[in-house]
């Protein structure tokens, strides 16, 4: 199923948010499920930018560096780490992080607030991903 997507951090300057295309992989039917669905896909995603990073990397195009631009990080999407993710790992971290508060869904503009939360996606759906930024300091 394909989704569109919104990421944004609070605090980034730039507060231009643009939906990106997401391939899910059937319908998932609670939070936890599209999270799950989520991460598998960003794994995989991850995966394939390690395979090519013994590839020379190809020219940008200026569109492709107005899109980076405007997100704020330009890059060749080279991956130069070696060690390989844990798709399990992973999913257990970004369900943990749900749980405890580090970011937020938002369903078109509902908030998704539990794990187990039945939830209804068609086609055209937007999401977003609100990864909220922490404090610095010290407590008293």
């Amino acid at each position: 199923m394909k989704l569109n997507v919104n990421i944004k951090q609070i605090g980034q300057r730039r507060q231009a948010v643009k939906p990106i295309p997401f391939e899910v992989a059937g319908a998932p039917e609670t939070v936890r499920e599209l999270i799950t669905q989520t991460v598998t896909t960003c794994v995989r995603e991850y995966e394939k930018r390690q395979q090519m990073s013994g590839e020379v990397p190809q020219p940008l195009t200026t569109q492709q560096i107005t899109d980076m631009a405007d997100v704020g990080k330009i890059a060749f999407g080279i991956n130069y780490g070696e060690k390989k993710p844990d798709l399990q790992q992973a999913i257990e971290t970004a369900l943990q992080a749900f749980v405890d508060g580090i970011y937020r869904v938002f369903l078109n503009e509902e908030e998704l607030t539990a794990l187990d939360q039945q939830i209804t996606l068609n086609a055209e759906d937007t999401l977003t991903f609100v990864r909220l930024t922490l404090l610095a300091g010290r407590m008293y």
